[in-house]
Order: C-alpha cells, then sequence, then structure tokens
C-alpha cells in the first residue's frame, strides 16, 4: 500500500505500509533525486515497518525555496518526523546523508537509529553542476517522451548510467524538470559542504558505503567518530557512490539486516 501526500510547506512525501511494532523508517534521497527513486527498495522495506520516502525541497514535487542549506533540510526532516509522531529511524544517501545526520545532530531525540549511505560529515571538492548545465541544455521543445530528452542527455554527460535516474525527474508532459536547478546550481558550495556543528549523536549510526566509491575515507573516520560515537562502518562489494541503485537487493539485505 502507498500513499502520496502533500500540504502546504511540508516535504512531499510517499508512504509505504502502516505503522507495526518495529520503528518507521524515513528514507532521504541524494541530489536531483526523489522519493520515487526509492519506491522498490522502500516498498520491499514496508513488509515489516512504516516505510515513508520524502522528496527533498527543490526536488520532486516538494516546495520550491531559495536555499539548500543543511539545517534547513534538516528542518524539514524534523518537521515530517514530528507530523509521523517520530522518533523514526532514518536512512538517507549522499545530500540525503549529511541532512539525515544534521537532523540527528541538532534533534537527536528524533533519530531512533541512522543509516548514512555513502558520504561523511566533511565538504567535497567536486562539483555536481555540470549536471545541471545538462540538463538546462535539453531542448525541451523537441521532447515528446522520454527518450528523446536521454538521447540529448547521453551526448553532455559522462556517467550513462546516470542519464535514466535524471530522466526520472523529467515531467514529459508538461515540459519541465521536477528540480528547482536555478536554485541547486546557486547553492553547489553548500551542498558540497557540511555545516560546522559541535553536537553529539550517541545513538546507532551505520555508515554504508560502495566498495568502489572514494566518498568515505580512512581519514575521515576521526571526524566521524568525533560526531558519531557508536558509528560503525560496511561496504557493499561491487558497487559505487549509487549503490542502492547498482545493487538494490543487496543494499536492502544490508539495511534490513542492521535494522533488525
Amino acid at each position: 500500500m502507498r500513499r502520496e501526500q502533500y500540504s502546504g510547506d511540508m516535504l512531499n512525501k510517499i508512504e509505504h505500509g502502516t505503522p507495526t511494532d518495529k520503528p518507521g523508517l524515513l528514507i532521504v534521497h541524494g541530489l536531483y533525486g526523489s522519493a520515487r527513486n526509492w519506491g522498490v527498495i522502500a516498498k520491499r522495506l514496508s513488509d515489516s515497518r512504516h516505510v515513508v520516502a520524502v522528496d527533498m525541497r527543490n526536488h520532486g514535487t516538494s516546495p520550491r525555496f531559495e536555499t539548500q542549506t543543511y539545517e534547513d533540510m534538516a528542518a524539514d526532516l524534523r518537521e515530517v518526523i514530528e507530523s509521523l509522531d517520530g522518533p523514526y529511524d532514518v536512512l538517507g544517501h549522499s545530500m540525503g546523508g549529511k541532512a539525515a545526520m544534521v537532523l540527528a545532530l541538532t534533534r537527536p531525540a528524533l533519530v531512533n537509529r541512522l543509516i548514512v549511505a555513502d558520504i561523511a560529515p566533511v565538504a567535497y571538492q567536486h562539483s555536481q553542476v555540470q549536471y545541471v548545465e545538462a540538463m538546462r541544455s535539453v531542448d525541451l521543445s523537441r521532447v515528446e517522451r522520454r527518450s528523446d530528452a536521454g538521447e540529448q542527455l547521453r551526448e553532455m554527460i559522462d556517467n550513462p548510467d546516470l542519464v535514466p535516474f535524471f530522466l526520472q525527474s523529467l515531467d514529459v508532459k508538461e515540459k519541465r524538470w521536477l528540480l528547482n536547478l536555478d536554485t541547486l546550481a546557486r547553492e553547489m558550495p553548500e551542498i558540497l559542504g557540511f555545516p560546522d556543528i559541535s553536537g553529539v549523536y550517541d545513538g546507532k549510526v551505520m555508515f554504508l558505503s560502495g566498495a568502489e566509491s572514494d566518498y568515505v575515507q580512512p581519514a575521515h573516520r576521526d571526524r566521524i567518530k568525533a560526531l558519531f560515537p557508536a558509528a560503525q562502518f560496511a561496504k557493499l562489494p561491487g558497487t559505487g557512490h549509487w549503490l542502492h541503485a547498482e545493487k538494490p537487493r543487496d543494499f536492502e539485505a544490508a539495511v534490513r539486516t542492521w535494522l533488525g
């Protein structure tokens, strides 16, 4: 059972299953993603617990804002969990993982357990703005079906595996992207960074990384342990940064085992 809800300024959320005696799970997608990207994994995990996936601000059908700071994103998540009568377990990937970490550090009572997928609480140097430019460059007037946009994107994107992912955020009928590309481009320094936070989250945390990804490095462990003293680390073999998309069944099994 899936229910999609949108109201006012709160993030759009897609709910799977119903509350059980197990803690609910909130899933927070990464940059350029959406709640729908996580539909299969969310539905499968909802066999034993209530699972809620959200569209982050400036993504999907959630409200558009002028900022994309982690403090603001964490406040959005706080509002969602409070509306669900939390605390909830929280799973966040990439940008969503950073937002989930800030939520746990600033409002620890709302986070039962935390899973951080392939990201660390540090600033990164690589930019993702080239993908904004690629999406902006698509001539939407020539797009009658999703594959038309795909042909244009493949000429501009270095990793062909990302093209279907980006296309999930294209509203073909309305000929528009379900992403606030202007704000995301302008706020890229905020997205790549991480706020200077002095809090500590003592709850259980798993940093689940792609074995072939370089996003979570040994040099990051001291910083992680300072903020999350109970942090545990695991790697998913044969996966990179998009570990949940590359091996969804293995990712689901790892999450299910750890939550169990």
